[in-house]
C-alpha cells in the first residue's frame, strides 16, 4: 500500500467538551461526530500550557514545555522558536511528503516555515498582509474589511459576521485547502495542516450559524463558590475582560457566537469530506485524520474568559484520531489515557512509518487505538506563567480524573475530583477526608519541579522562591535530546 496521507485539523481555542461526540447537548457537530465514530476519541486530552504560543511550540516540536522553553505568554517568555532541530512538518518534508499549512500558524516571524514546504496564512489581526486579508481585499465589497464587525480579538462579545459567508476566514481556510488538494502532485503523499483561526474570538460566525443558538437555551457556565474571587465588576466592564460576572444575556450571546463558530467549522469539515468522496476517494481511504485544538476557552465558567488557566474549559482539548479505512477494524471507540499535544508529532510520524527524533518527549498513540496501555504516564504536568494577572500563574497535574493546582504567587492550592465534579465547582483542597490524596499529588508536583533543578522546591514540595519568573534554560538554546546537559 502507498504511504498514507495525513490530515491534521487544528481548531483554535476549542474546548474539549464542545462537540456532540464529547457529550455536549447543545453544540451541533454532525461531521466531527461522524469522524469520531470512525476513529478513537481521547476523552482526557490536554494542553499543558493553555495559550496559543506555548501550545503550538509543543505541538510542532513534540517536546514538553520545559524543553520548548515556552512556559506561557508573559513574564520571562518568548515567541515560538523557529529553529527546532526537528519538527513534525520538517520530518514529513524530509521523508518526501508534500507539506502545506492553510490558516493560522502563529509562528515567529509569521512567515517562518516550521518545516512546511508552503503556507497560506490567516493570522487575524497579527498580520495585516496575511494571505486571507489580501484575498479578502480582492473579493469583498468596496470599503469592507475583515474587522468591520467591531469585535476585538480577545473579546467576550459576539455578533453575526458582517458580510458574505464565503469571505469568513473559516470558509477561506477550507477553500484554499480544497484547492491545494485538487492541484497537488499525486505522486507524493500529502501532509495538510488545516488550521482554523476559530472558534478563537472574535465570536462572529455567519448569521445562519449564530442563529442556530441565538434563540436556544445554552448551558449555563459552571460557577463554584470559590469563584467569587473573579467577580470583579470593574474588570467586567472591559469588552476584552479576562474575568468578571457577566449578565446571563451577555453570557448567552457569547456562547451562541462561540458555538456558531464551531458549527461553521463543522460545516467546512463536511465540505472537505464531500469533496474527497467525490473527487479523490482513494486518497480519503488512505488518509490518517487527527482533529484537535491548541487549548480551550473558559466561556464564563467561574467568571473567567479566554485561556491560560488550569481549569477544564481552558486546558482540556478535543482529540480524535481516525485511521485509514483498512486500519479501523478492532479500534477502540474511546480511550481513557491522559494525552497531550506533545503526542501529536510521534503519533503522526508513526502513522507515516517514520522514526521519532530523539528530541521528542511525546508518545505515539497508535497502540492505544487498539488496546489500553499496560503502562502509561500517570498524569500531565501543566503550567502557565503570569499573563493576565500574577494571581493566575499556576502549576497543575491531572490524569483526567483528579486535578491538583498550585498558585505560586498566592501560595494556595485547589483539588478537584473530575469524575464527581467535571465542572470543578467543589474545591476539595481543604477537605479533611481528601488530605492523603492531596498530599500525594502535591508531592508529585514537587518531584516534577525537582527534576528541573529550577529552585522551585523546598523539602520535596513546590515552593516559590521569589518574584523572579520561572524561565526554562532552553528558552534561547534548543534542546537536542536527553543526552544534552542543561545550559548554565
Amino acid at each position: 500500500m502507498d504511504r498514507p496521507n495525513i490530515l491534521l485539523v487544528l481548531a483554535d481555542q476549542m474546548r474539549g467538551d464542545c462537540f456532540g461526540a464529547a457529550g455536549h447537548p447543545v453544540v451541533q457537530t454532525p461531521n466531527l461526530d461522524h469522524l469520531a465514530s470512525l476513529g478513537t476519541l481521547f476523552e482526557h486530552a490536554y494542553c499543558a500550557v493553555p495559550s496559543c504560543l506555548p501550545a503550538r511550540a509543543t505541538l510542532w516540536s513534540g517536546q514538553d514545555q520545559w524543553h520548548t522553553g515556552v512556559l506561557g505568554m508573559g513574564r520571562g517568555q518568548g515567541p515560538i522558536p523557529n529553529d527546532f532541530p526537528h519538527t513534525l512538518a520538517g520530518e514529513l518534508t524530509r521523508a518526501g511528503y508534500r507539506t502545506h499549512l492553510v490558516g493560522k500558524g502563529h509562528f515567529h516571524p509569521q512567515r517562518s516555515p516550521m518545516g512546511f514546504e508552503s503556507t497560506e496564512l490567516d493570522e487575524s489581526g497579527r498580520m495585516p498582509d496575511s494571505d486571507h486579508r489580501r484575498w479578502f481585499e480582492q473579493h469583498a465589497p468596496a470599503g469592507v474589511t475583515p474587522d468591520d464587525h467591531g469585535v476585538d480579538w480577545n473579546s467576550w462579545h459576539a455578533r453575526p459576521w458582517h458580510t458574505d459567508e464565503r469571505l469568513h476566514p473559516t470558509a477561506w481556510t477550507m477553500m484554499r485547502s480544497l484547492e491545494f488538494l485538487a492541484a497537488r502532485d499525486r505522486s507524493r503523499p500529502f501532509f495538510l495542516n488545516l488550521s482554523f483561526a476559530r472558534p478563537h474570538s472574535p465570536y462572529v460566525p455567519p448569521p445562519y450559524y449564530f442563529d442556530l443558538y441565538r434563540h436556544e437555551d445554552s448551558l449555563p457556565p459552571a460557577v463554584g463558590a470559590w469563584a467569587a474571587m473573579h467577580d470583579d465588576p470593574a474588570t467586567a466592564l472591559d469588552p476584552n475582560a479576562w474575568r468578571g460576572r457577566m449578565t446571563p444575556p451577555q453570557i448567552h450571546r457569547a456562547r451562541a457566537g462561540y458555538a456558531g463558530e464551531i458549527s461553521f467549522i463543522d460545516a467546512q469539515l463536511g465540505r472537505l469530506l464531500n469533496w474527497l468522496r467525490r473527487y479523490d476517494p482513494s486518497a480519503l481511504d488512505n488518509t490518517w485524520v487527527l482533529f484537535t485544538s491548541d487549548h480551550g476557552d473558559m466561556q464564563g465558567d467561574h467568571h473567567l474568559w479566554r485561556k491560560t488557566y488550569a481549569y477544564e474549559g481552558s486546558s482540556r482539548i478535543p482529540f480524535v484520531v481516525v485511521p485509514p479505512r483498512d486500519r479501523r477494524q478492532g479500534r477502540r471507540a474511546r480511550a481513557g489515557e491522559v494525552v497531550e499535544l506533545r503526542d501529536v508529532m510521534p503519533t503522526l510520524l508513526a502513522a507515516a512509518g517514520l522514526a521519532c527524533p530523539p528530541t521528542v518527549d511525546g508518545c505515539s498513540l497508535l497502540p492505544l487505538l487498539e488496546r489500553p496501555a499496560s503502562q502509561w504516564r500517570p498524569y500531565i504536568h501543566g503550567e502557565h506563567c503570569t499573563c493576565y494577572s500574577p494571581a493566575q500563574e499556576m502549576q497543575f497535574l491531572t490524569d483526567g480524573r483528579r486535578k491538583f493546582i498550585w498558585f505560586p504567587r498566592l501560595g494556595t492550592e485547589q483539588f478537584f475530583d473530575l469524575e464527581a465534579d467535571p465542572g470543578e465547582c467543589h474545591d476539595l483542597a481543604a477537605d479533611p477526608a481528601r488530605q492523603p490524596e492531596v498530599a500525594r499529588w502535591r508531592a508529585s508536583l514537587g518531584a516534577e519541579l525537582e527534576a528541573r533543578a529550577c529552585g522551585w522546591v523546598r523539602d520535596g514540595l513546590p515552593h516559590c522562591p521569589g518574584e523572579a519568573p520561572l524561565v526554562s534554560p532552553y528558552r534561547n538554546v534548543r534542546w537536542a535530546g536527553p543526552r544534552q546537559a542543561a545550559p548554565a
